[in-house]
């Protein structure tokens, strides 16, 4: 059993940074796979950044070389640095981790990006 809680999200304006936690707490061993997903209004939900199996990591398209994912083994902890927000970056974020062969996600955390 995983537990995700997110924190960090908010209102910002274009060009602005904002930066994502989440935390991991519950009965485990460790969690190899974490990341984070988004989902905008009337859009399916879509990865943003996620941490592989093997250590690697996965970033979707749209925020390449602008969003960073780190990682807090220790405290099972994720984290997403966002950079150079534009508009299209609205969403809710969730945390992911992937455990047992089963899929957990926080409750979600909104990111708004307006002027």
């Amino acid at each position: 059993q995983v537990q995700l809680v997110e924190s960090g999200g908010g209102l910002v304006q274009p060009g602005g940074s904002l930066r994502l936690s989440c935390a991991a707490s519950g009965r485990f061993f460790s969690i190899d796979v974490m990341g984070w997903y988004r989902q905008a209004p009337g859009k399916e939900r879509e990865l943003v950044a996620a941490f592989t199996r093997g250590g690697g990591t996965n970033y979707g398209d749209s925020v390449k070389g602008r969003f960073t994912i780190l990682r807090d083994v220790a405290r099972n902890a994720v984290y997403l640095r966002m950079n150079r927000l534009n508009t299209e970056d609205t969403a809710v974020y969730y945390c992911n981790a992937v455990y047992g062969g089963l899929n957990y996600w926080g409750q979600g955390t909104q990111v708004t990006v307006s002027s």
